[in-house]
């Protein structure tokens, strides 16, 4: 990598006020012209004004000094990689207020960043093409010169000259809306003033919509926005948001400060959505629910995602992170609480149990890594800002949040984050801010405490003995960093401040004592506990750690895995503990495999889920191995019971968890070849395609993945003219997620040129390769190639941001032979991807940890699968 200059914050000579701010994008040959007018603050005479700008071209610069003469700019100097302009004046701009004025020019770029066209289709079929905007983090200096920095904030006076016929939207309510002099095919239309926000959360569409419309309790008009003719399938969403905005208004104790709230789908977007004050922007399968085609899955993410934008609303754009080493109080904070406003709204969903599954264990996984990072992290560069929006900041920020929350309990918390929220309104805030807040309000050493989880990357693994005296037991715990590569034995052993909960078998659902383990280790004793019962650590798997128990203590909890007497989410932590500990090198696998079995019984959704996950996990790696056929088996055997318990169809009474429970197990079962739900799903293929009897929408996605896993080119083309004749973003997206199933490396090859097709939008092509490469071995090969073959396209694409990093990721994490870690290092040394530089690093150890645990494990897990069939002698 070449050496970047020292990264520079903007000087603080010269601040603005308020942005005036006028657009004119041309839709047809994807550029705009733009006006600038800002209030500025000069605080020390200056002759030049150093300002934010990208791939814009400024016509003219002047300055007028309050009540003095225009002083016109006489030169601009870019610094292209620092993504900076530098204003020169002929004589010093004196102290005080004064309006700075800049005409320019930009492109309304392909790369769903900045000031973007997004590509749509007509209902007559013609393709079109919509202006629209994602500045986080850094690029609101693609569409306007401005100081693009989270703590400088101002207010904006925003004005849109578009087309008649388009609908124009922004953070603010549209105050005047009239002919444009110069094209009466034209209309200007302005916003409300906005309050003082960062440049990042500014946010323009122009485009062609349908809506609907609600009011929440609490007086705000809440409006989905879809594409046109589809404006029913807005509605779930408008539900959860007008339920929301007052369950956050009561939350906080603090008012939703605008007059309306829009959430808008647009077609190309990167990310999943992005909170933009007053006008949120969402991927369409992030928004949009049809009630007869979206499954259940889907229905719980726009809920989540409904709920972590609206979150932002206070928690990042009232208050916001001082600079982008913050972020993760924003995404952390906002990653929690979606869960707990989506089980205000849905508390048949079981949703903090689904957390432990879907953020938790895969913070815990990723922060493992020798290459892991700390929640708070110094960066600078914007390629290092785009980096650190990724599971440390969203999951394990979430995480340690959650952990924090059941330390102080819910009353203080409350107490605390309203104090914070009215004493950094409409200002800049910092990590420890937050902590202060909290300990004035819980008094516990709150700073303390967290320090330890945000400012040193990783986790400790607790280890537990116990021994019975009389009625008493004694345990002793202590803690050593937990690490994917086998428990830290060095010296300098981080430590951490611990709050640990221990339960009995005599009452798994209330916690027996809390204690903060801030030494390496300590001896506990537990009054009243009769040798019979088991004690379990961490109950409702809060703490963010990993467990190891004496074999004893392990023996005694299975049977409550057995019997359910434990909780869902502490049987599906038990099992991830152990899981990983097999990872590290620290049990054998067989262990694992043997606890496995003991989850025959187990009806919980999330628990199957988390099951599921580490199962696919071994199956992937055990493809490198030649009794890939066996953990099938393995598979099938687990999964039929429950397989046959639930049956294909809907039982009346039914909810929500049933119907996700149903497509897992019968996903499973067809993928790993169990041969009646083969023919079953082969068979409701047939009619869904002839038109017989279309599948319900949550067996898509198995009966998919059934028919093309064990499918031949015939089937595929039909998989392809479904994708064509789908009318919704979601089933695309449903069909593109399961294309990788195929077996046959000429079809796999059809498969990976479809991706860049341009039948799949660019912000899907990842998800379509990423299928490929997770779908067996020959895939995983041929996606690498891919990849590298096309890798220009590829970056071209997707430079910056995480879809690189997520492309990565999901192509070569699976590979687990030595030389393909060097081999993909040394690609990545001679095709630079800055933003996923620690991406790369993190696959790299992956590749390596699953070649040593391979080596290690792979003929116990042989020979521990051919005894478990042996008849008894």
């Amino acid at each position: 990598m070449p050496e970047r200059r020292p990264f520079v914050r903007l000087p603080t000579d010269v601040y603005p006020v308020n942005y005036g701010l006028c657009l004119k994008p041309d839709l047809i040959d994807f550029t705009f012209e733009g006006k600038l007018e800002a209030l500025v603050e000069v605080t020390q005479a200056t002759n030049q004004i150093v300002m934010n700008c990208a791939d814009i071209d400024i016509i003219t610069a002047s300055f007028v000094p309050e009540g003095g003469e225009e002083i016109n700019a006489t030169g601009f100097n870019y610094q292209n990689e620092d993504e900076k302009v530098t204003l020169s004046f002929p004589s010093a701009l004196q102290k005080g207020s004064g309006a700075l004025k800049i005409d320019f020019v930009g492109e309304l770029n392909d790369k769903m960043k900045g000031f973007y066209r997004s590509k749509y289709t007509t209902s007559a079929g013609e393709i079109r093409y919509a202006a629209v905007t994602q500045f986080e983090a850094t690029d609101a200096r693609r569409a306007f010169p401005c100081w693009d920095e989270p703590a400088i904030k101002a207010t904006f006076d925003i004005a849109l000259i578009v087309p008649k016929d388009r609908v124009a939207l922004s953070n603010m309510n549209v105050i005047d809306r009239k002919p444009y002099p110069e094209d009466e095919n034209l209309v200007e239309v302005k916003f409300a003033t906005t309050p003082i926000m960062s440049t990042y959360l500014v946010a323009f569409v122009i485009g062609e919509y349908d809506y609907v419309e609600s009011q929440s309790s609490d007086g705000i008009t809440v409006r989905v926005y879809t594409p046109v003719g589809k404006a029913e399938q807005g509605k779930f969403a408008l539900e959860v948001a007008t339920k929301t905005l007052p369950f956050y208004k009561d939350y906080f104790s603090v008012p939703y400060p605008l007059p309306k709230i829009d959430l808008i789908a647009i077609a190309d977007f990167a990310a999943g959505a992005m909170e933009n004050w007053g006008l949120v922007t969402y991927r369409e399968t992030a928004l949009l629910i049809d009630p007869k085609n979206s499954c259940s899955s889907s229905r719980q993410w726009v809920a989540l995602v409904v709920g972590h934008e609206l979150a932002h609303q206070w928690f990042g754009n009232l208050v916001t992170m001082e600079w982008w080493t913050h972020l993760w109080l924003n995404e952390g904070f906002a990653s929690w609480i979606e869960y707990l406003c989506v089980d205000h709204c849905f508390p048949e969903y079981d949703i903090w149990t689904q957390f432990v599954s879907a953020d938790y264990t895969r913070a815990l996984d990723l922060d493992a890594l020798d290459s892991s990072h700390p929640i708070e992290v110094n960066v600078g560069h914007p390629s290092e800002v785009d980096e650190i929006f990724d599971a440390i900041s969203y999951s394990k920020g979430a995480s340690v949040i959650r952990m924090l929350h059941n330390y102080i309990g819910d009353e203080d918390f409350r107490k605390g984050m309203n104090a914070y929220l009215l004493k950094f309104q409409h200002k800049n805030a910092s990590t420890e801010d937050l902590w202060d807040c909290l300990e004035q309000a819980s008094g516990k050493p709150i700073a303390a405490v967290m320090g330890s989880w945000t400012k040193q990357m990783g986790f400790p693994i607790i280890v537990v003995d116990q021994e019975q005296q009389g009625d008493d037991r004694i345990l002793k715990l202590c803690q050593k960093k937990f690490c994917a590569s086998g428990p830290h034995n060095g010296e300098d052993c981080p430590n951490w401040m611990v709050p640990i909960s221990i339960c009995t078998g005599e009452d798994p659902k209330c916690t027996k004592l809390k204690v903060l383990l801030d030494r390496p280790e300590t001896t506990i004793t537990l009054s009243g506990v009769s040798p019979d019962q088991w004690v379990k650590i961490n109950p409702g798997t809060v703490g963010f750690y990993r467990i190891q128990y004496s074999s004893s203590m392990l023996e005694s909890l299975l049977p409550g895995v057995r019997d359910l007497s434990l909780q869902p989410v502490d049987r599906l932590g038990l099992q991830n503990d152990l899981f990983s500990l097999s990872r590290a090198g620290m049990i054998s696998t067989v262990e694992v495999l043997k606890l496995m079995e003991a989850f025959v019984n187990e009806p919980n959704y999330t628990v199957w889920s988390d099951l599921s996950c580490n199962l696919g996990v071994l199956s992937s790696l055990l493809s490198h191995t030649d009794f890939h056929e066996e953990i099938q088996e393995f598979i099938r055997d687990l999964f039929t019971p429950i397989g046959l318990e639930l049956a294909w169809d809907s039982k009346p009474g039914e909810g929500h968890l049933d119907a996700l429970l149903r497509g897992l197990v019968l996903g499973k079962l067809g993928k790993a070849g169990h041969k009646p739900t083969l023919e079953e799903a082969r068979r409701r293929f047939r009619d869904h395609v002839d038109g017989k009897q279309v599948l319900p929408a949550d067996l898509r996605s198995p009966v998919y993945l059934t028919v093309l896993k064990h499918g031949d080119s015939a089937t595929l083309d039909t998989m392809l003219k479904l994708h064509k004749l789908a009318d919704m973003q979601e089933e695309k997206n449903r069909i593109e997620r399961v294309l990788g199933a195929i077996s046959a490396p000429d079809l796999i090859q059809k498969v990976l040129n479809f991706a860049l097709s341009e039948e799949v939008r660019p912000q899907d092509t990842v998800s379509v390769i990423g299928g490929v490469a997770g779908s067996s071995k020959q895939g995983r090969k041929a996606a690498w190639k891919f990849v590298k073959d096309n890798w220009e396209e590829l970056y071209n694409r997707y430079q910056g941001g995480f879809l690189i990093s997520r492309l990565i990721k999901l192509t070569v994490d699976g590979f687990a032979i030595d030389k393909m870690a060097a081999e993909v290092k040394s690609f990545f040394e001679s095709h630079p991807a800055p933003a996923a530089e620690r991406t790369v690093q993190q696959c790299c150890e992956n590749i390596l940890l699953n070649a040593a645990w391979l080596k290690r494990d792979a003929d116990d897990i042989h020979q521990y699968l051919l005894q478990r069939k042996a008849p008894p002698v």
